[in-house]
Parts: structure tokens; C-alpha cells; sequence
């Protein structure tokens, strides 16, 4: 794969600091020196987690957002190899595979004369060929017997991570996706807002429930879409929170009877938690906290099929706090299956 760049021992070791008397979980994870084919190299490994990463916001950028989620992964990485080794965290099980990577099609979409109509056309056309990448990989990671966990990049990628597991699975799969959008947009060539429209026309997705979904950033059309579709369900942040006519466990307890009929996968929206720096930041979303219940809820459950954190932007100033959180959801998907 021309786009995907591995994670070698070397990569590895640069990023770990070793301190006298601790385990850090980068010191026992496992690596692939060589990759010549993925499905091959992965199966053989008595791993049960692949984590890698997408460095990429063409999708975002398609969808007039604001860049920055290409820089998540670098930060995650950084501080999950640094993360303590020990009972509860079990880096064994764990795979970094690496990462894919864009930024000479990113470039592209800053020549000069291009207008920002034109890149905004350009850049949808991009979003095809990430697509293929992240469908390719989430599908041999699946075909493997593993279990994906996907970092950083736009929601453009939810559709590669259904149709991945789809055709791995050889069925529709259902998903639950944390986030204050239902990027379920119209079908207008590909960005960061449709990845779950698109994937549920071309039937890749079957049941889908939206998890914190807020009043105003969704458009009176797109409600009457997702009200006439009985394979859609959601619950709003403003039922949850402010009116609290559905208590924060009861929603979870409704998102978990739409999906869990079936192999599901486990979308997390950074937008949706508070403060947390992402293509669409909010002033008013759910806490840190409610993010890591929702994960390890979730996560218990034995349908659940992949994971895919993304959105968020981190800057240098915010790197290590988006490195943590993201580690913090990281691992308590882990802990929480194998408990």
C-alpha cells in the first residue's frame, strides 16, 4: 500500500522513555519488522488488537471543516507507548500496525489557481481513494480474527471501517456512533459528513444509533430523514443532559438494544466531548467521564467489532492532552473486552 507506512521497533523506541522500575506498555506491545502482505503478516500473530492510525482531514476539509485531525495520531501514539504496563493493561494482545498517511494529496489542494470550489470538488474525489485504504485494511484486520482500533482522521472514514468489516463479515453490520452529528448528509460526493449515508445506501450498514446527537446542529431535513428510516435511531444530547427525559444509562441501554442484534461497530466523535480540541470543538458536550463509560459499556458487549476514535485536532499546546484522552479510551476498550 503506497499510502500506508508501518510502525517499526526503531519508530517504536524513539518514542518510549524508560524509567527504572516501571513497565511502559510500548515495551511490550508487537511490532511487524517487514510487511509484505497485511492478511498474511497479521494472522499469524497471537495478537487480539491491530491499532493504527489515519493521518488525514481531507475528509473534514471536503466537508468545509477545519484541519487538524491529522495530527491525533502522532499525539496518541506518543503517549499509549508511555502508559503503564501492568495487571489491567495487558500490551501483549496489542499490535501497532501504523498508519496512513496523505499529505501529498493534501498538497494538491492548495495550487495555485485552484479556486475552493474546484478543491472542495478535488477533495471529495480523494476521499474515494482513503476509502479504499481504510476498507482494505479494516477488512484483512477482521479476516484475521482481529480487532481493529482505528485513531485519528476524519468521520469521512466510518465508511471504510463498515464496508471493511462488511465484506469481511460477508453481512451488514450495525453501528453506534458517540458524536453530536449525524453525518448522514445527502449523498454529494464524499466527505466527513456522510460516511454513514453513503455506507447505508450502498448497504454496508444496517441498524445505526446516534448517541448525543445536538438539536442544533442538525438540520429540520435531515430529522425527517432520519425519523422516516426505522433502521435509525438516536438520542439527542439535550434529552440526555438538559431536558433529562432519557437518563444518560437508559440511552445507552437503547443504543445497545438497536445494535447489539448483530456484530456492531463503535464509532467515538471527539466533537461530542467538551473542550476537547476537534474539527468542531464545543463549549457544550459530554464530559471526559461520559466518553470512557460509553467506551467501556460498549465494549463489554461481544457483537462489538471495531473501534474508531477520531476528530480530534490536536495543536502543540494540546497534544498531550488529546494523546491522554484518546489513550485513556484506547485502553479501556481493551480492558473492558477482555473483562
Amino acid at each position: 500500500m503506497k499510502n500506508f507506512n508501518l510502525f517499526t521497533p526503531k519508530d517504536c523506541a524513539k518514542l518510549i522513555n524508560v524509567r527504572k522500575g516501571e513497565s511502559k506498555f510500548g515495551e511490550h506491545i508487537q511490532l511487524i519488522p517487514n510487511l509484505t502482505n497485511i492478511y498474511d503478516s497479521i494472522s499469524v500473530l497471537d495478537v487480539d488488537y491491530v491499532v493504527f492510525g489515519i493521518k488525514e482531514d481531507i475528509g473534514i476539509f471536503a466537508n468545509y471543516g477545519k484541519p487538524g485531525a491529522s495530527r491525533a495520531w502522532d499525539a496518541t501514539v506518543k503517549v499509549l507507548l508511555n502508559v503503564q504496563n501492568n495487571r489491567f493493561n495487558q500490551a501483549d494482545k496489542v499490535l501497532i500496525l501504523g498508519h496512513l498517511e496523505y499529505s501529498g494529496l493534501k498538497e494538491a489542494l492548495t495550487k495555485p489557481g485552484l479556486s475552493h470550489k474546484k478543491s472542495i470538488k478535488e477533495a471529495r474525489k480523494m476521499v474515494e481513494e482513503i476509502d479504499k485504504d481504510v476498507t482494505y485494511l479494516v477488512n484483512c484486520i477482521i479476516r484475521a480474527g482481529k480487532t481493529p482500533v482505528i485513531i485519528g482522521g476524519g468521520h469521512n472514514n466510518s465508511y471504510g471501517n463498515i464496508k471493511g468489516a462488511a465484506l469481511a463479515l460477508n453481512k451488514k453490520i450495525n453501528v453506534v456512533n458517540f458524536d453530536a452529528h449525524s453525518d448522514f448528509r445527502p449523498e454529494e460526493g464524499r466527505h466527513s459528513g456522510n460516511g454513514f449515508s453513503y455506507a447505508y445506501a450502498e448497504g454496508f450498514l444496517k441498524y445505526y444509533f446516534i448517541f448525543g446527537l445536538h438539536k442544533n446542529y442538525t438540520s429540520e431535513s435531515l430529522f425527517k430523514t432520519l425519523n422516516k428510516l426505522k433502521d435509525i435511531q438516536y438520542a439527542s444530547y439535550e434529552d440526555m443532559e438538559l431536558n433529562t427525559t432519557l437518563g444518560f444509562q437508559e440511552a445507552l441501554e437503547a443504543g445497545l438494544k438497536h445494535v447489539n442484534n448483530s456484530l456492531f461497530g463503535l464509532e467515538v466523535d471527539c466533537d461530542a466531548i467538551e473542550r476537547m480540541p476537534s474539527s468542531a470543538m464545543t463549549p457544550s458536550g459530554f464530559s471526559s467521564l461520559q466518553a470512557r463509560q460509553f467506551v467501556n459499556f460498549f465494549a463489554k458487549q461481544p457483537n462489538v467489532t471495531y473501534l474508531h476514535i477520531c476528530e480530534a485536532a490536536p495543536t502543540k499546546k494540546t497534544e498531550s492532552q488529546v494523546g491522554k484522552m484518546i489513550s485513556y479510551l484506547i485502553t479501556d476498550f481493551i480492558r473492558a473486552k477482555e473483562n
